[in-house]
């Protein structure tokens, strides 16, 4: 399990680092954007993420993974 986190873990860096180094300053456009969303609406899509990315979890879980 622990490795299995530490692989997740790893990916989520890689895919954040690449949005850093390949677009920054489409980073900064959407970080404008996003400042423009209600707070409680950014909120549901961070819940909304979070139950997608943890349904997915536990499918590939269930898998054998």
């Amino acid at each position: 399990m622990g490795l299995m986190l530490l692989l997740g873990l790893g990916m989520v860096l890689v895919v954040e680092g690449l949005v850093f180094a390949l677009a920054p300053s489409r980073l900064d456009e959407l970080l404008r954007l996003m400042n423009q969303i209600p707070v409680e609406t950014r909120r549901l899509i961070g819940l909304a993420a979070m139950t997608l990315g943890a349904v997915l979890i536990s499918l590939a879980v269930s898998a054998g993974l």
